[in-house]
């Protein structure tokens, strides 16, 4: 007999917080290749973002943990990239230059 296994589906939560730590991550490997204050306007809209993502850098593995929990540890989840690609993130934050 054949086994049927129920797929497994990520939630509208789960690719909104994996989108928000790539876009998070994004900016901060972005500030610390390119000179962001060579234009103005660029530079201000850094100065403007940087506390927000910053915070998201760091709160957004912490609810990843909390729902991948909830959601029974799948290896599937979006929430374990998250949560990788944002300790990779804090970590180059860290021991860069």
């Amino acid at each position: 007999m054949k086994e049927h296994l129920t797929p497994f589906k990520n939630t509208r939560t789960s690719k909104i917080v994996f989108i928000l730590s790539i876009v998070s991550s994004g900016y901060w490997w972005l500030g610390k290749g390119m000179n962001v204050y060579s234009n103005a306007i660029v530079g201000v809209i850094f100065e403007m973002l940087w506390f927000p993502v910053l915070g998201m850098l760091f709160l957004l593995p912490i609810l990843s943990l909390t729902l991948l929990i909830k959601e029974r540890i799948n290896v599937r989840s979006l929430y374990i990239y998250s949560i990788l690609i944002n300790v990779v993130t804090i970590c180059f934050m860290i021991f860069s230059e």
